[in-house]
């Protein structure tokens, strides 16, 4: 399959608000050893993306300095020593960067396929949420059957993602989110019980809820004055995992529970891991999570499509934190 010389993609033209990403024309990415070109269909839009936008997270040494962590699409060019996947087979992938674009290149133990019944539109809203949960949730939150999993933003496309899967593996499921519909839509999810921040305390309905003992692991994106409500709401043994400091990353916390109930603090950025780790993790989602998808127990729930070009009213829904589940650009 030949792919062109050009090829069209968003650009950050400066650091600032939605307008500065621009349409350009870019020569198409070349795969290196080891490496697959994919023609993208369609790509997720992501936190990130918005800070990367504003300047405050650059892309790893190496990675494209164009948005987009999670594409869609065929295998269009392989590099030397590619046999799987094959030229023409469609694929999702968690990719350093470059998404937004017609064409993408990515380590090939990163492609996942899509699961039965997928287009591409709902597969370019799996690999960031899924390789996020799976790896803080499961991997460093060690969530196990028969335990509580606590999700802040649970009306996210990280936090619909957590609510699913924690249910799928066997955990009683809490979310937190911003109004009654928002909370509603945890509760469709599979959350046990929905939490309306803007109305309830969520240290005390934990506390109600699991009869003063607590949850296991808390899914926290907020950080702020949540740290030390999420040390509170925590049971004995319990783990804190972070991945985003909406509210900040400083604080000021009383680590004597931390001592007294044994807990772990702890937490991750995926986009810096190298790329073994993230085919390990690609590994265990196809082998663990890829089967609940082709059984329809667990789906990625889109919000709203742009197409490309429109990447800047994309990130303007995003920004305005009125949105459930994903936001998908059409290439």
């Amino acid at each position: 399959m030949m792919t062109p010389e050009t090829m069209a993609c968003i650009e950050i033209a400066r650091p600032g608000a939605p307008e500065v990403l621009t349409l350009a024309t870019r020569p198409t990415p070349i795969p290196g050893a080891g490496e697959v070109v994919i023609k993208v269909v369609a790509a997720g839009i992501n936190r990130p993306d918005v800070l990367q936008r504003q300047g405050v997270y650059p892309p790893p040494p190496g990675a494209s300095d164009l948005p987009g962590l999670e594409v869609a699409g065929t295998i269009a060019a392989l590099g030397s020593g590619v046999v799987e996947p094959a030229l023409g087979s469609a694929v999702c992938a968690l990719v350093p960067g470059g998404g937004y674009a017609e064409y993408c290149v990515v380590d090939a133990r990163l492609c996942l396929p899509l699961p039965q019944g997928f287009d591409f539109i709902r597969a370019a809203a799996l690999p960031e949420t899924l390789f996020t949960v799976w790896h803080n949730v499961f991997e460093r939150g060690r969530l196990a059957a028969g335990e509580s999993l606590l999700v802040h933003g649970g009306a996210g496309g990280i936090g619909t993602t957590a609510i699913q899967l924690a249910k799928a593996m066997g955990a009683t499921v809490f979310a937190t989110a911003g109004g009654a519909e928002k909370a509603s839509a945890c509760a469709s999810l599979g959350a046990d019980r929905a939490i309306d921040y803007q109305s309830e305390d969520f240290v005390e309905v934990i506390k109600a809820a699991t009869g003063g003992r607590g949850v296991d692991v808390i899914l926290d994106m907020v950080g702020g004055e949540y740290v030390a409500r999420n040390i509170k709401a925590l049971a004995p043994d319990g783990r804190l995992v972070s991945i985003a400091f909406l509210r900040g990353s400083t604080v000021e916390v009383n680590l004597m529970p931390v001592m007294l109930k044994r807990l772990t603090l702890t937490g991750s950025t995926l986009r810096p891991q190298s790329n073994d780790r993230k085919a390990a993790m690609a590994e265990a989602l196809h082998r663990t999570v890829w089967p609940l998808l082709d059984q329809g127990r667990i789906a990625p729930l889109i919000n709203a499509t742009f197409p490309l070009a429109d990447a800047a009213e994309a990130h303007r829904l995003m920004e305005a934190n009125t949105h459930i589940g994903k936001i998908v650009l059409t290439v």
